[in-house]
């Protein structure tokens, strides 16, 4: 008798939880995975099984992709804020009817001593910073840095996976680094250079939260900029292991 043909699950990676999913499930016979990246970073950390890397070409390149490579399932495990390829993900997915898991890290929640102030975007945030402090620890990574270019007081550490190309804040130094970091370090380096504000995304990643520590234990305030919400009417998982129950379930 001839065994069923493995099921095609494809998942929108780049973030360590799209790599231990991807991990989980290599080992299952029966789903055959692939992990799409959209390829913004030079030297992406590929996950384990087969990979594909550039985008689809919009929301109808990528249902044609679905509907061509027999997709069984879809599971949108990109950053929380890759706000575009998840509604791509969404109206592609309900187009060539394919159920879709969102797999979202649950987001940051301040503590006692924090000194967070909210903003709904990278030009809130930038407009908040003259009210705050002079020198900028700037952790939103290389993209939208033209956000900040018009801030000619303030100094700028950035710190990204790769080099920002221009326009870009006129005082800036850059760092070139990749989680996780640690409590130490983010402490030194918030010393070393003297910061007076910390600006970063609501990754609600574990190995980027140590500066969120280090700013707690330093009485600096943080510039939070909230993340956008899943596309309505799409299930979202926490964890790799809960999108690893919901996938099994769907396709038993």
């Amino acid at each position: 008798m001839n065994s069923a043909p493995a099921r095609h699950v494809l998942i929108l990676g780049g973030t360590t939880e799209a790599r231990r999913l991807a991990e989980e499930l290599a080992g299952d016979p029966a789903l055959r995975v692939t992990s799409s990246l959209a390829g913004r970073v030079a030297a992406p950390r590929l996950p384990v099984g087969q990979v594909r890397i550039g985008g689809f070409g919009g929301t109808e390149g990528m249902a044609r992709w679905l509907h061509e490579h027999q997709v069984d399932a879809l599971i949108d495990a990109t950053h929380p804020f890759a706000d575009t390829i998840s509604s791509h993900a969404a109206r592609a997915a309900a187009d060539v009817h394919v159920p879709l898991l969102a797999l979202r890290r649950p987001g940051w929640v301040p503590g006692p001593g924090d000194r967070w102030h909210s903003a709904g975007s990278l030009a809130e945030a930038a407009r908040l910073l003259p009210d705050l402090g002079e020198r900028i620890f700037l952790t939103t990574g290389r993209m939208g840095l033209a956000t900040f270019a018009h801030l000619t007081r303030q100094w700028f550490l950035v710190r990204s996976v790769d080099a920002p190309e221009p326009p870009v804040p006129p005082r800036m130094e850059v760092i070139l680094d990749r989680g996780p970091f640690t409590l130490e370090g983010e402490a030194e380096l918030l010393r070393r250079h003297r910061i007076e504000v910390l600006v970063t995304k609501d990754s609600g990643a574990h190995a980027t939260a140590p500066k969120l520590t280090a700013a707690r234990a330093a009485a600096l305030p943080v510039v939070i900029i909230h993340r956008p919400p899943a596309p309505q009417g799409i299930p979202v998982a926490e964890t790799p292991s809960e999108a690893a129950t919901w996938l099994r379930v769907t396709l038993a």
